[in-house]
């Protein structure tokens, strides 16, 4: 064996640098993490038993709602826990299997945002565009079916990068990450082996991230165009605050991550963490309140159920 290659060696585990070594940030940050976490656990949640005890809202749109909430959970669970552990412990270690679990799911969770985030547009464009027909469209049996390729399409892109990475070789004296997760760019950087094959897969995954991206743009353009042939000033008001919810966690969503991976991993700063934040913490605890504060059936979907009205027709 070459003497580069004895300096070559499989990490047991890797250490996380976090977001701040200030003490009093770290405290801070902590308690302020937390309650993002509930805050963001409680309200997706309070969305899912809403939609679930309400008939009205038993609708294709409010479907994929769900399973948006539900993985909006799955996300920062997937983060946020194990951050705060850091706190607790002072240990900001992670062993590599764990740091490919964590790999794994963030993958396969951010992606099937963007997926549901789609096909939410599509239910928006057809309920728009096509109004007569949506019926005949927009079918339960469409709406499952988008689902179960959706979070298909997802585990088997995440599947490829995970297994992508776990062929990669890390310098033992090369093992710190400047974040507070672990992620497949980030340890492209790191990584002491070859990356080539793994740069080009994730600039394919880029490109697939950007797919629904501009599918939901397109759709957007149409729908606007229909609307503003609207004769009635009330319908087109309608028709857009309808759309309003959606289009808002649309832009949270991507204006944030967009800014972050479109480039190549060797750039990657410190001012990104920042923006991370953002679409990891912050996005998934303000969609519940963007959907129920800017949608009226929601509004009273939530007030139906804690009155206790929502069996009601």
């Amino acid at each position: 064996m070459s003497k580069g290659k004895e300096n070559e060696t499989r990490v047991c585990e890797f250490l996380l640098l976090g977001i701040t070594s200030d003490l009093g940030q770290q405290q801070v940050l902590f308690w302020l993490f937390l309650c993002m976490y509930l805050i963001t656990v409680a309200g997706n949640t309070l969305i899912i038993l809403a939609i679930s005890s309400d008939p009205h809202l038993h609708t294709p749109m409010y479907f994929f709602l769900t399973h948006l909430s539900f993985v909006d959970i799955c996300f920062t669970t997937n983060l946020i826990p194990k951050f705060l552990a850091y706190h607790v412990t002072g240990s900001w270690t992670i062993s590599y299997p764990q740091c490919l679990t964590q790999m794994y799911f963030l993958i396969f969770f951010a992606n099937l945002d963007t997926f549901l985030l789609a096909a939410m547009a599509l239910d928006r464009y057809v309920a728009i565009c096509s109004p007569l027909q949506y019926c005949s469209i927009i079918t339960p049996r469409l709406c499952w079916g988008l689902a179960a390729l959706v979070w298909l399409g997802s585990s088997l892109i995440s599947l490829v990068h995970t297994l992508l990475m776990s062929r990669l070789t890390f310098c033992s004296s090369n093992r710190e990450i400047s974040h507070f997760y672990y992620d497949a760019y980030l340890l492209m950087k790191i990584a002491c082996s070859d990356t080539h094959v793994n740069q080009r897969v994730f600039l394919g995954a880029v490109v697939l991230f950007l797919a629904p991206c501009v599918f939901i743009v397109v759709s957007y353009i149409c729908i606007t165009a229909a609307v503003l042939q609207m004769p009635s000033a009330t319908g087109r008001r309608k028709a857009f605050s309808t759309c309003s919810s959606h289009l808002s966690v649309v832009t949270l969503f991507y204006g944030t991550v967009l800014g972050i991976y479109i480039r190549p991993p060797d750039s990657f700063s410190a001012q990104d963490t920042v923006a991370t934040i953002m679409y990891t913490v912050v996005t998934p605890m303000l969609n519940p309140f963007i959907y129920s504060l800017r949608n009226k059936d929601m509004k009273e979907a939530v007030r139906r159920f804690f009155s206790g009205g929502s069996r009601s027709s």
